[in-house]
């Protein structure tokens, strides 16, 4: 047992494991390099290694220190033989940094089997670099790719950045550029409600004018005021006559260069005389008189009703398409002229 213990050391199974630390230089310039040496010394036939360089880094480098220094993990290795079986590994870690500082770089634990050891603690200080902007640009490595380079790596900074105050922008100059259209087409920013039809605006005025009773009231002269104003409102909405500023002769007048209603404006020509008599003679119009008068705005309205143009699929919808302007605009005939026939 004595002479086993002997032969111990000999054989390297009782060599102490240790890890040394140390930098080729404990102060560099930001951005250059140093390397960083970790001796280690073990017995010969114990496999080990760092822990913090087993698993291959993607970035191509650790980061330590709050990842302001960072170890490269392109690590030469060389083994030196110390005899007794002993071996002595020498782990050369190229180190830079970028951010100016003093840096207390970490122990490094080495493990080989069950046993495990640390270095020293080294430090490291990085000094900036101080340039004027026109110092000339030498001896520095050209601007790097990016790590997960992308499609996004060409877009600017300030578009990625305010991306959202871009897409107002456009957004707001779309608008405004449609607005600008729309107005020109339609003379509005707004959908234009449809205007109500004519004819059956006037028929809805009449019979609120009948159940009013005016002229049973001894109230002609109110009675003639609303029927003539139902009629000229009906002439300018209808057929773009401005009855509401013209006199009787000129709104006659109007009629008679119509050719499409130039027949029915005896009906007008009626209410419009007794209308005159009533309102500026101040003759008082017997009942007769106010029916015929009621009687003659209903026909004028109803005779001149707006045709409805013929639906798709109707037998007369070719003939429709070839007949001449004067037949699609016409008014309705008459009650008289459906009863027998036309005059």
């Amino acid at each position: 047992m004595v002479l086993l213990a002997m032969m111990l050391p000999h054989t390297g199974q009782g060599a102490q494991l240790s890890v040394k630390a140390r930098l080729d230089s404990a102060q560099m310039l930001m951005g250059n390099m140093t390397m960083l040496h970790l001796e280690v010394v073990q017995g010969k036939d114990r496999p080990g290694g760092f822990p913090i360089f087993a698993t291959p880094a993607q970035a191509g480098y650790v980061g330590v220190c709050g990842d302001s220094v960072e170890l490269r993990t392109s690590i030469k290795r060389d083994t030196v033989d110390l005899g007794t079986g002993v071996i002595q590994i020498n782990y050369s870690v190229p180190v830079q940094a970028f951010d100016s500082g003093t840096y207390r770089l970490p122990e490094f634990v080495y493990v080989s089997g069950a046993d495990s050891a640390f270095s020293n603690r080294v430090n490291l200080k990085i000094v900036p670099m101080n340039v004027t902007a026109d110092d000339p640009i030498a001896g520095f490595a050209p601007v790097a790719e990016p790590e997960d380079k992308s499609i996004f790596d060409a877009v600017p900074d300030w578009i990625v950045d305010y991306w959202w105050i871009l897409l107002i922008v456009l957004l707001a100059i779309g608008l405004f550029i449609w607005g600008m259209r729309r107005y020109r087409k339609e003379g509005t920013l707004l959908k234009k409600k449809p205007l109500p039809d004519p004819y059956e605006v006037a028929l809805r005025r009449l019979e609120q004018l009948k159940s009013k009773k005016l002229w049973e009231q001894g109230m002609e002269r109110e009675y003639f005021t609303e029927l003539t104003e139902i009629l000229r409102v009906y002439l300018e909405s209808r057929f773009g006559i401005n009855a509401m500023e013209m006199t009787s002769r000129q709104i006659m007048e109007a009629l008679r260069e119509r050719n499409d209603i130039k027949d029915k404006r005896d009906y007008v020509k009626e209410i419009l005389k007794v209308a005159d008599f009533v309102k500026f003679a101040k003759v008082r119009p017997l009942p007769a008189d106010n029916i015929a008068a009621y009687d003659n705005a209903v026909r004028f309205v109803e005779e001149t009703r707006p045709v409805p143009e013929p639906q798709e699929g109707d037998a007369g919808e070719a003939a429709g398409k070839d007949a001449p302007a004067e037949l699609k605009n016409a008014p309705a005939p008459s009650a008289n002229d459906r009863k027998g026939g036309g005059k």
